[in-house]
């Protein structure tokens, strides 16, 4: 991989659209275009449908915190929520000018508001939800930013802080970086010990705090799904022909739903993804 000085985010991401071998990974990254088919990809993926199930008794106003194109912010205004996208690039590839266009382009009515997650430009109590998805690893002071959302959350507020990442100790972190596919082009990746996001939510006075660990909550599996998994281990062990076709109907999958729960207690990868569900 050839490397080039360090850029701004959306220079890393115009790269990796570029590269032949990464054309996978743009799709699960849905930094792909045209950016309402992406957003419409999200809406119907198995990450988005159970964080719908973790909002479905609620509605109201919600802040997606740290928006970048802003496919979150179209899945909530298409559940119904009076959507407020927060996005401090002004980008128009993976910024607030790419929500705009995809707000108009949609016909749903998202706001958007070009600032950063720690110093939050709204007033106490002014959301039901405040969603971030893969933000919290990115802030500058993680104490702050949750404090600050906990702050504009409305009591019975949820936040849903999805795929953040997650190491075992600090001496992992350059391990992490050293594998993240962009990190080397504009070296904005970071992640944080699973205690450091459970402290600081709890010290911004969260209750109720979940935990979605990596391979059992459909958010962090994500792009994987039970069914992708059935059909590479099939494909790996038995090939193709009817003996694989016969061993996807074999294997239960309940079976390796159990197996990806049983493995998050021996998952030490550096940069796991963890999700949090925590309640004011």
């Amino acid at each position: 991989m050839n490397s080039i000085p360090k850029s701004s985010w959306e220079d890393a991401v115009c790269w990796l659209r570029e590269q032949p071998g990464q054309q996978q990974l743009v799709l699960d990254a849905f930094y792909d275009d045209p950016l309402i088919a992406a957003a419409e990809r999200y809406y119907e993926s198995t990450e988005w449908q159970e964080v719908s199930r973790l909002l479905a008794a609620r509605r109201g106003k919600a802040l997606d915190v740290g928006a970048g194109r802003g496919i979150a912010s179209y899945a909530l205004a298409r559940q119904g929520f009076e959507v407020t996208a927060l996005e401090p690039d002004p980008s128009a590839i993976v910024g607030a000018a790419a929500i705009r266009r995809l707000s108009a382009e949609a016909e749903l009515d998202i706001q958007v508001v070009e600032h950063f997650s720690e110093q939050l430009p709204f007033p106490d109590a002014s959301f039901d939800v405040v969603f971030a998805r893969a933000v919290l690893h990115h802030t500058r002071n993680l104490e702050n930013a949750c404090t600050e959302m906990y702050r504009v959350l409305k009591p019975g507020g949820l936040l849903l802080a999805a795929r953040e990442h997650v190491i075992t100790q600090d001496s992992d972190l350059p391990r992490f970086l050293a594998a993240h596919p962009l990190h080397h082009l504009y070296g904005g990746e970071n992640a944080f010990r699973l205690d450091n996001y459970l402290g600081a939510l709890k010290r911004a006075r969260f209750r109720s705090i979940e935990v979605l660990s990596p391979l059992s909550s459909p958010i962090n599996l994500y792009p994987y799904t039970i069914d992708r998994i059935r059909d590479e281990l099939v494909a790996k062990f038995c090939g193709k022909g009817s003996l694989s076709s016969l061993m996807q109907f074999a294997i239960p999958r309940r079976a390796i739903e159990v197996a990806l729960a049983m493995g998050s207690y021996f998952d030490n990868r550096p940069g796991r993804l963890y999700s949090f569900v925590a309640h004011k």
